[in-house]
């Protein structure tokens, strides 16, 4: 079997320990991947000691007050922290998720917080996405019809038709799924479980007219047949989606279209 090691550069190294106060006794202990580019350094560790006293319950929270009260050079991105637009996704206590919905009651001792895998790191807990979405934008995300809809103004669907979306839409683009996929980690021409249930969204969608467009686009060995069906992407999808689904569908079309 073969043995990986990460670069010596590459692999984090014991950083700087962040004590709370004297006299707090409800501490949390969170250890933070640490990375600049710029600075020429490998990564490092950095724990802070968190008073939950004066933290929200989530992990989100507690980056937010290490960054107003202990070290305000910490980088990470979030947004509505709502779970909605998942830009605070991050791998958090070995798992992908987002650090708005992580409550940090379900973390057991000190709390590793890393950016997502296999994403180049602009810095800290910020990874590039450029790739992500280009993936995405590849598929091309819109609506596609040549002919004019019945009414003259809207394209109406029936209720099942819409509910054949129930699944696919909701997908917020935080990226947890496609890098937690292994397949993704290995083959950069593989879209990803993100990209193609997208895809597969529009194909579903009644009132698209580009199906035979789109599945062509995806007949390639390696932008969807590179899926091994791990199922890593339905097992940290935030929202409980199932890309796995998505892309056994996909595979299903193009077998039927033969």
């Amino acid at each position: 079997m073969a043995h990986l090691r990460l670069p010596e550069s590459s692999r984090p190294v014991a950083g700087e320990v962040h004590r709370a106060p004297q006299g707090t006794w409800r501490i949390k202990r969170f250890r933070v991947y640490r990375f600049d580019p710029d600075q020429g350094t490998p990564p490092r560790l950095d724990t802070f000691e968190v008073d939950l006293e004066q933290c929200g319950p989530m992990v989100l929270d507690a980056l937010f007050y290490i960054k107003n009260n202990v070290d305000p050079t910490l980088s990470f991105r979030r947004s509505c922290r709502e779970g909605v637009c998942g830009s605070c996704a991050m791998n958090i206590d070995g798992r992908n998720t987002l650090a708005c919905t992580k409550p940090i009651a379900e973390c057991q001792g000190e709390v590793p917080i890393y950016p997502l895998p296999n994403l180049p790191v602009i810095k800290d807990l910020v990874g590039d996405l450029s790739r992500f979405y280009g993936e995405y934008a590849s598929v091309e995300p819109w609506l596609q019809a040549e002919t004019l809809p019945e009414s003259g103004r809207e394209r109406l669907q029936s209720k099942e038709d819409r509910a054949r979306l129930d699944g696919l839409y909701e997908c917020i683009l935080c990226a947890c799924c496609s890098t937690g996929c292994p397949s993704y980690w290995w083959n950069e021409s593989y879209l990803g479980p993100a990209a193609l249930l997208q895809a597969y969204r529009w194909i579903s969608d009644s009132r698209d007219e580009a199906i035979d467009h789109r599945l062509d686009e995806l007949h390639d060995p390696y932008k969807l047949y590179r899926c091994r069906t791990i199922l890593n992407c339905a097992e940290v999808c935030p929202k409980g989606l199932n890309p796995g689904k998505a892309i056994a569908a996909i595979k299903a079309l193009m077998v039927t279209r033969r």
